[in-house]
C-alpha cells in the first residue's frame, strides 16, 4: 500500500510538473526533433540565423504581451514596424542623419502611435481592436507615403552594421533582445508597474476602487507597444539594410500567438515574459525547420495554424487542470 501511495504521489508529481511546465517542455521536443530531422539544423549558421530573426518578434511579442495583460489587443504593431523601417532608411538616405537620431525618430513616431491607440482606448472608450486596426492602417498609411511605395536603401555602413555585427560568436541583435526579455521580466516580476498591469486584467474594477489611475496604465501599454513595434522595424531594417512598407504583415497575429503559445489569455490577467519569448522561439523553430526541409510557404501557414491551434488547446487543457490542483 505505501508503495502504491508513493507511486501516485510521484506520478501526481509528474504531471503537475508538466502541466506547469508546458511551454518549455514544447520547446525542448521542438528542438530535439529539429535536429533529427535535418542534419543543418544544429549548426552555428543556422542557429545564428535563427537568433538574428527571432530578436525582433521577441520585442513585439514583449509589447504585446503587456497589452495582453490588461485584457486589450494590438493589431497596429505590424505596421508599425514596418513604418520604422521605413523612417530611420529615409532619414539616413535622404536627411543624411546619425545614426543616433535616425534610431530615435522612428521610436518616438512609435511612442506617439502608441500613446495615440491608447487614448483612444482608455480615455475615449473605443474598443481596442477597432482602435489598434485604426492605427494600423494609419501607420500603414504613412509608411507608403514615407516612402512613396518604393523600399529605401540604406547607405553602406550604417544601419545595416548593427544586423550583421557580432559579438564572438553571438549576433549583437540576439544581445539586444536577451536585454529587452530582462528588462520586461524585471518589470513584470518585481515592479509595481507589472503587478498593477496584470491586476488590471485580472480586475479592473477592483484595481479602478482601489484608488488606482487604471486609464493611465492602459494607455502606458499600448505606448510601450508601439515603442517595441518601431524597434522591431528598426530591426529589420539593420538585417536587410532596406526599409520597406511592406514588412510586417501579419506580425501582429505572429506576436499574439506567441503569447498564446506561452500561455497568455487573451482575457487579461495571465501572462509570462519568459513563457512568451518561448512562444517566438516555438514558432521560428517551425518556421526553420520547414524552410530547411523545403516545405512550400502556404503548406508551412497550415502547419503553422494547426500548431497554433494545438498549442491554445494544450493551454486550456492545462489551464483546467492547475485549477483542479493537480
Amino acid at each position: 500500500m505505501e508503495t502504491n501511495e508513493i507511486q501516485k504521489k510521484q506520478k501526481k508529481g509528474f504531471s503537475s510538473f508538466l502541466i506547469k511546465n508546458n511551454t518549455y517542455v514544447m520547446l525542448i521536443g521542438l528542438f530535439i526533433v529539429c535536429i533529427i530531422i535535418s542534419p543543418d539544423f544544429f549548426n552555428e549558421a543556422n542557429l545564428v540565423n535563427i537568433g538574428r530573426q527571432s530578436a525582433g518578434d521577441i520585442i513585439i511579442a514583449l509589447g504585446m504581451l503587456f497589452v495582453i495583460l490588461t485584457g486589450g489587443i494590438d493589431l497596429s504593431v505590424g505596421s508599425v514596424a514596418a513604418l520604422g523601417s521605413v523612417m530611420v532608411a529615409f532619414a539616413l538616405t535622404t536627411h543624411e542623419m546619425g545614426m543616433g537620431m535616425a534610431i530615435l525618430l522612428p521610436i518616438l513616431c512609435g511612442l506617439a502611435l502608441g500613446l495615440a491607440t491608447g487614448v483612444l482606448i482608455a480615455y475615449a472608450k473605443m474598443a481596442p481592436f477597432i482602435a489598434s486596426l485604426a492605427m494600423m492602417t494609419i501607420a500603414k498609411g504613412l509608411a507608403f507615403m514615407i516612402s512613396n511605395g518604393q523600399p529605401v536603401i540604406t547607405p553602406e555602413n550604417t544601419i545595416g552594421v548593427l544586423g550583421t555585427h557580432m559579438v564572438g560568436p553571438v549576433p549583437t541583435l540576439v544581445i539586444l533582445a536577451v536585454a529587452v526579455i530582462v528588462l520586461f521580466w524585471v518589470v513584470e516580476k518585481y515592479t509595481a508597474f507589472g503587478r498593477i498591469v496584470i491586476a488590471i486584467g485580472s480586475n479592473e474594477t477592483a484595481v479602478r476602487l482601489a484608488g488606482i489611475p487604471v486609464r493611465k496604465y492602459k494607455m502606458s501599454v499600448y505606448a510601450i507597444s508601439g515603442i517595441c513595434a518601431a524597434v522591431a522595424g528598426i530591426i529589420a531594417a539593420s538585417r536587410t539594410a532596406i526599409g520597406t512598407p511592406i514588412i510586417g504583415t501579419g506580425w501582429e497575429l505572429n506576436a499574439i500567438a506567441a503569447c498564446v503559445i506561452g500561455g497568455a489569455s487573451l482575457s487579461g490577467g495571465e501572462g509570462s515574459s519568459v513563457k512568451a519569448v518561448v512562444g517566438v522561439l516555438v514558432l521560428a523553430l517551425i518556421g526553420n525547420i520547414m524552410n530547411l526541409l523545403a516545405v512550400p510557404s502556404y503548406p508551412q501557414d497550415v502547419i503553422k495554424g494547426l500548431i497554433i491551434i494545438g498549442s491554445v488547446l494544450l493551454q486550456t487543457f492545462t489551464s483546467e487542470k492547475k485549477s483542479k490542483g493537480f
